[in-house]
């Protein structure tokens, strides 16, 4: 199955995803790259829409969990648009609920719409999966033993792959 398109804009601390297809690990890179650059600033609201997004995998919520982190840390409003059920289970089972306002609607993207590839290596892929798995780890108590055993693969791994460098 082919990995999701991920565009991302922003407009005056407005950010703006919409992902199109299935989001994995594979696509995560650039938004984990989005909520770094958003942890030293200040903004509005982030609006994801995932009208397109025919599902999802812990990664990709755990990326988005990092940026309704950062959203609640400063006050700022995370917004998920048109999930459908199918997404909405997913989010709701890892406990990310309280992370997001769910809504319905149409979501502009920035004519400064940048489109997010899925090629990138295995080390950074890595670092994404093991702090993508942390933050979801941190917002529920309840995915400690759904993914304690996922953090400690990922880490040995991204050891060796850094080893090798």
């Amino acid at each position: 199955m082919k990995n999701a398109e991920v565009l991302i804009s922003s407009n005056d601390g407005i950010y703006s995803i919409r992902v199109i297809g299935r989001a994995t690990f594979e696509c995560a890179p650039p938004i984990r790259a989005l909520a770094k650059s958003l942890e030293s600033i200040l903004f509005r609201k982030i609006d994801v829409d995932l009208a397109a997004c025919t599902g999802m995998d812990s990664t990709f919520m755990g990326i988005l969990a990092m940026l309704g982190l950062r959203a609640k840390k400063i006050d700022a409003v995370m917004t998920i648009f048109n999930a459908g059920d199918l997404n909405k289970s997913l989010l709701f089972g890892l406990g990310l609920k309280k992370l997001f306002h769910f809504s319905e609607g149409d979501v502009a993207l920035d004519a400064q719409t940048s489109a997010s590839g899925c090629d990138t290596d295995k080390i950074e892929n890595a670092q994404t999966v093991l702090e993508a798995h942390k933050t979801l780890m941190d917002v529920d108590e309840e995915n400690v033993s759904k993914f304690e055993k996922v953090v400690d693969f990922v880490q040995k791994d991204l050891d060796k792959l850094n080893d090798k460098k």
